[in-house]
């Protein structure tokens, strides 16, 4: 049912086609759709970030009181990837219940080319590592971004830093500190 509206000149109304027209810029059919797809690709590479991506090995032994994973075994081989991101400054606040870690770091990759790099998409507990940051982030989030009109598909991955890294624990200490609460019994 058309609405009628006071014009000056009487208005033709506009045939409704229920088919795509000749000028459709979007048909899904078109063997061209990927086209943007590997446009978005060389993007990233050209203009991303080195990224050192280390894959999360998922096991059976899961712990039932912190639900999650008892080992959380990491591939020590990196698979060298490009991808975007945002450099930020670590910040630990202090506010009313000690110090705080609040920079997630967001790595955006394009689907089709982290999924050929890894031989999987990216999941929750692989690490990754910039080039241009000396701080390794563990993958908590990912979420899948379209343009299904243009056919180029996004993951992209919310990480926090890792503080219980292997190469943080492995560090040489060269003083060990003094028990603290007990006296030196030959000392006295």
């Amino acid at each position: 049912m058309a609405k009628n509206f006071k014009t000056n000149v009487n208005i033709p109304e506009i045939e409704i086609v229920n088919n795509d027209s000749e000028l459709s810029l979007f048909d899904k059919n078109n063997p061209d759709i990927n086209l943007f797809n590997l446009v978005d690709e060389e993007n990233i590479r050209l203009s991303g970030s080195k990224i050192n991506y280390f894959k999360f090995m998922p096991s059976n032994e899961f712990d039932p009181v912190y639900l999650e994973q008892k080992n959380k075994p990491i591939s020590p081989n990196a698979i060298m990837v490009y991808g975007h991101y945002d450099p930020k400054v670590v910040e630990e606040n202090l506010d009313q219940f000690g110090i705080n870690l609040t920079n997630d770091q967001m790595f955006t990759f394009n689907k089709s080319y982290i999924e050929k790099k890894l031989g999987r998409s990216p999941i929750a507990g692989d690490i990754v590592h910039p080039h241009f940051q000396n701080i390794k982030y563990e993958i908590f989030e990912v979420q899948e971004d379209s343009f299904e009109a243009y056919g180029v598909y996004h993951y992209i991955c919310t990480a926090k830093v890792l503080r219980d890294s292997e190469d943080i624990q492995t560090t040489p200490r060269t003083k060990i500190s003094p028990p603290v609460g007990r006296r030196d019994l030959d000392g006295y």
